[in-house]
């Protein structure tokens, strides 16, 4: 880990922006307890209140983004959509406080996909990338160890290996995906113990010798196909600007 290396002005370059473009998610946890059991339990209409607030803040992020960004943010809204509804009410793997597909959630996604793909490709973060990727690297082997270890999340050490297999031969992504597995930790944790949603206590609730914390600590596996099914949309849609970019 070699983060030290580098130089302090750079430093707080990247912390500041960070706390922009990703901090933002880490204060919205705060704004789940509008969808949590307990608020629940004094007013019935609360998630209504968070799909208002969650649907006004995409509005004002997507108007700030680029023509790019907006258009990785509807792709990310459709499959969202798409995704949640598969593996929550199709497959189970997790269930929403009212077993349904809140409308906050795809847009969530859509807003957590732009924000981390503009820390991501930020030239002063580009700079360092290898520097940031290797302490990031050891801050979620900590976290899924630590899971794994007292809270014997089997599952999700599984699924940050996973994650971990596939960025070998993703070399331009991992920035991206590493700052997504952070992002996402800290969103699952804070829904789940609001009682906004919650994961089984095995995998998929099917296989019992796989034990799973709620949340387990590796489910940004699963952006992994927000990401390659906003891409491929997007490569599909603009085929001259691609093949720009692959000449």
């Amino acid at each position: 880990m070699k983060i030290h290396f580098i130089p302090t002005s750079d430093i707080v370059k990247i912390t500041k922006l960070f706390v922009r473009k990703i901090g933002l998610f880490f204060l919205a946890v705060a704004g789940l307890y509008l969808d949590s059991t307990a608020l629940a339990e004094k007013f019935e209409y609360n998630q209504l209140v968070i799909n208002i607030v969650m649907l006004i803040g995409f509005y004002l992020l997507y108007k700030k983004s680029t023509k790019r960004t907006r258009e990785l943010m509807v792709y990310a809204v459709i499959l969202g959509f798409i995704g949640e509804y598969f593996f929550s009410v199709y497959l189970g793997m997790y269930t929403y406080r009212l077993e349904n597909v809140p409308l906050y959630v795809p847009f969530g996604h859509a807003a957590v996909y732009a924000r981390v793909f503009v820390f991501a490709k930020a030239p002063i973060v580009r700079k360092h990338h290898i520097k940031i990727e290797r302490f990031f690297y050891a801050i979620i082997s900590l976290f899924a160890l630590g899971y794994w270890y007292f809270l014997n999340d089997l599952f999700g050490l599984l699924m940050t290996l996973g994650v971990f297999a596939l960025l070998l031969k993703r070399p331009k992504d991992r920035m991206y995906f590493l700052t997504m597995y952070i992002t996402v930790a800290v969103l699952e944790i804070g829904g789940t113990v609001y009682g906004a949603w919650r994961w089984p206590d095995t995998a998929f609730g099917i296989f019992d010798s796989l034990p799973s914390n709620n949340p387990p600590s590796g489910i940004s596996l699963f952006y992994f196909l927000l990401d390659i099914g906003c891409f491929v949309i997007y490569t599909l849609v603009n085929k001259k600007a691609w093949k720009r970019v692959k000449k």
